[in-house]
């Protein structure tokens, strides 16, 4: 029964990256191997019925920040996903108009590098998580032109009737 509810409920995952594994050096800005800006590819499972809209916000949560011990850093917000995508092939930030079909009603919000759509870790120090966490709304919200992490989860707020969560390590 235990394993049957585990199936059932609403999951990211990614097929590059084990839950609690380590986010793979491509994915990264840093060091050999990595591509600038790839973005790792998702898929999810099981949403919730009702759900009209998807949003996704990764976040390094072990970030340090002078003026705060530790800041979450931004690292992708997605908006406007709607619910019978099954996940972002990998590559895809950047790339909603050029992909098409039910991606070019997406909007890629601006992360703390200040800029639109996935940017790779670079980091001081490794050991750092990287939160993934996907939302499913009870409808369409309408974002404005300029998403950011604190509009979009001000904008969700009393819409979420579910969501999934993914870890993973750098």
């Amino acid at each position: 029964m235990a394993s049957e509810q585990a199936q059932d409920q609403f999951r990211l995952v990614s097929p590059s990256i084990n839950h609690e594994g380590k986010l793979p050096r491509k994915y990264t800005d840093e060091g050999q191997g990595a591509k600038k800006n790839l973005s790792p590819p998702l898929e999810w499972y099981n949403v919730p019925d009702g759900t009209q809209s998807m949003a996704l916000v990764v976040e390094d949560i072990d970030a340090l920040d002078p003026s705060d011990p530790i800041k979450p850093w931004t690292c992708w917000v997605v908006a406007n996903m709607p619910p019978k995508l099954k996940g972002l092939p990998e590559g895809f930030s950047g790339k909603e108009e050029e992909v098409g079909g039910d991606y070019a009603s997406l909007k890629e919000g601006h992360n703390d590098y200040k800029v639109p759509g996935w940017r790779g870790p670079k980091l001081p120090s490794h050991g750092h998580r990287f939160q993934f966490r996907l939302f499913a709304l009870d409808e369409q919200l309408k974002h404005g032109n300029k998403v950011t992490k604190e509009k979009l989860l001000e904008d969700i707020e009393g819409h979420v009737i579910g969501e999934a969560q993914m870890t993973t390590m750098f």
